[in-house]
């Protein structure tokens, strides 16, 4: 594992946006020969958990958006960003992808905002703890991140990255990554890295 930098302040705020819930229709992996299957509100739910383990032993405060295993409704959930809102503040929403691919992407808004900076930390860091692992991309407005009008990261006032990490329908990284514990733990592992970097470079 890559060595995790000490934040430079602790007066930065991380927004943990757990997307999806239990009642949330689709959003599940197929089941598999031996029968297992995942459904990304409980990963979506491990991984937020793990990230904020680390950021309470980094000192670094943060907000979980959604407590409970059912779905809030995305405005409620960016009222409840916006509610805290502050000039050191930044979001970082978790998910898992599906639709037949391989790898990982990051999304940001249209246009050229502190959310591509952060998108392009986040990226790095992912391919120091994936090198093997596909990083997504589109260049076309010259940084790596995909942009896309997704709710949280359009309604929210503060700069919002949207994590689509590896693929669920995607035997192999659903059962070898996502599925267990060391690799969900090397996918906090390099948000966390990132979330530091963000703090130190950006902030």
């Amino acid at each position: 594992m890559t060595k995790i930098q000490l934040p430079k302040r602790n007066d930065v705020h991380v927004i943990l946006d757990n997307g999806h819930g239990v009642n949330t229709p689709g959003k599940r992996s197929p089941v598999w020969t031996d029968g297992s299957q995942l459904f990304e509100y409980e990963f979506n739910r491990a991984i937020v958990g793990l990230i904020a383990e680390e950021l309470t032993h980094f000192n670094i405060g943060f907000t979980i958006l959604v407590k409970s295993e059912k779905d809030m409704p995305l405005r409620q959930r960016a009222d409840i960003a916006n509610n805290i809102y502050a000039n050191h503040i930044f979001g970082i929403s978790v998910h898992s992808n599906a639709g037949g691919g391989t790898g990982s992407e990051f999304y940001t808004t249209p246009g050229n905002t502190l959310s591509d900076k952060m998108a392009t930390i986040i990226g790095e860091e992912y391919q120091a703890e994936f090198p093997n692992h596909k990083l997504r991309t589109d260049y076309s407005d010259n940084d790596s991140d995909k942009e896309a009008r997704f709710y949280i990261l359009m309604k929210t006032k503060m700069p919002f990255v949207l994590t689509e990490n590896f693929f669920m329908d995607n035997q192999l990284e659903c059962r070898k990554i996502l599925m267990t514990q060391s690799g969900r733990r090397r996918i906090a592992d390099f948000h966390i890295r990132a979330i530091i970097r963000i703090i130190n470079e950006i902030y």
